[in-house]
């Protein structure tokens, strides 16, 4: 069954319910380590979410020592695609009489790699798919977008980060001038948590080692803090730090002690400083064994955690929040809400 909300809550269909006059709309994000997709609708309250699709597809391994995709990993991203182009084609029904307005792009693992622009050329062809390649901006400003219901009256600014598998994408936010956020300035690091497990994985589970790369990252977000005074604003008050990353949700997952990982309990929550040090320090503890066991992170992950956690903590102990404000949301969901948006105003009206 589909489900209501502003968020989204992916729901395995049978066969599309909705009849020819209800828009659908899909997105895709080929990311560095995942391919990810969701299928909606729109709603009174936000969006349906009719289907999803996730899987690891290690798009970017061996890319740092390459500067290539390799075949293997454009093998299995091809065949990732290929499930969602299957998946988004049922909502078109027999007839096709309920065209899918569909987005799918690709970020980092294909903006660095030689051979980008030849996968995508392939992956076009085998799956049919518009996949396009999205610059660092665009990444940026589709996280700020899939964020903005939970951004409305958190403050005068917002630091929202993604820590992604190729790089970190940050954004500096205006949220009191007008009905949507505003992106003010943006930062995307060469750094995420695929290129930091194939460069210096060994490093995260030393304390030196761990500390070293939290300073390196430090200085490597010091030219953003200077152009935008991020400290400053902070001690104004009225600024709210905004995370929405598989490191992140991890986080929020092992500070709320959950037994399983629950989207409705994290998606949304809030962290104080307190919290994120104990969490961070508990995560460092498990080490790999410990993590591999841990019901939300799992022997798929375990290999990231402690990069993520790397990055996260350089860009916590740079901008000192009060609170954390963890998202579960991400590319998908801020291409929908565009698409969704983006919709004429009489067609909107007849989907609600």
């Amino acid at each position: 069954m589909a489900s209501q909300s502003s968020l989204a809550q992916p729901t395995r269909p049978v066969s599309n319910r909705w009849g020819r006059r209800r828009a659908i709309f899909g997105s895709i994000d080929l990311g560095t380590n995942n391919c990810r997709m969701l299928i909606g609708t729109p709603a009174a309250q936000g969006m349906y979410i009719l289907d999803s699709f996730s899987r690891v597809v290690r798009l970017g391994e061996g890319l740092y020592e390459t500067g290539r995709l390799s075949a293997l990993a454009m093998e299995r991203a091809i065949a990732s695609l290929s499930v969602c182009a299957e998946r988004a084609g049922r909502w078109a029904g027999d007839d096709g009489n309920v065209p899918i307005r569909l987005r799918a792009i690709a970020t980092e693992a294909c903006r660095q790699a030689e051979n980008g622009d030849e996968f995508i050329r392939r992956a076009r062809a085998a799956t049919g798919l518009p996949l396009e390649i999205i610059n660092s901006r665009e990444e940026a400003e589709l996280a700020v977008e899939s964020c903005a219901p939970l951004l409305r009256k958190a403050g005068r600014r917002a630091l929202l980060f993604d820590i992604g598998g190729g790089s970190t994408e940050i954004a500096w936010v205006r949220l009191d001038g007008g009905p949507q956020p505003e992106l003010i300035g943006y930062l995307s690091l060469p750094v995420g948590v695929v290129t930091l497990s194939e460069r210096c994985a060994g490093s995260c589970y030393q304390s030196d080692g761990f500390a070293r790369l939290v300073e390196n990252i430090v200085a490597m977000l010091r030219p953003f803090e200077e152009i935008h005074r991020i400290g400053e604003e902070i001690r104004r008050g009225g600024v709210v730090m905004v995370g929405t990353s598989g490191t992140v949700t991890t986080l929020a997952g092992v500070s709320l002690k959950l037994e399983r990982y629950r989207r409705g309990l994290v998606d949304g929550v809030s962290l104080t400083r307190r919290a994120v040090d104990d969490a961070l320090a508990e995560a460092r503890a498990l080490g790999r064994e410990g993590l591999s066991r841990h019901p939300c992170v799992g022997q798929e992950r375990v290999e990231f955690v402690l990069p993520g956690c790397a990055i996260f903590a350089a860009i916590h102990e740079l901008w000192q929040v009060p609170q954390l404000l963890v998202a579960d949301r991400g590319l998908r969901e801020g291409m929908l809400m565009r698409l969704m948006r983006d919709m004429p105003t009489q067609k909107r009206r007849l989907n609600a």
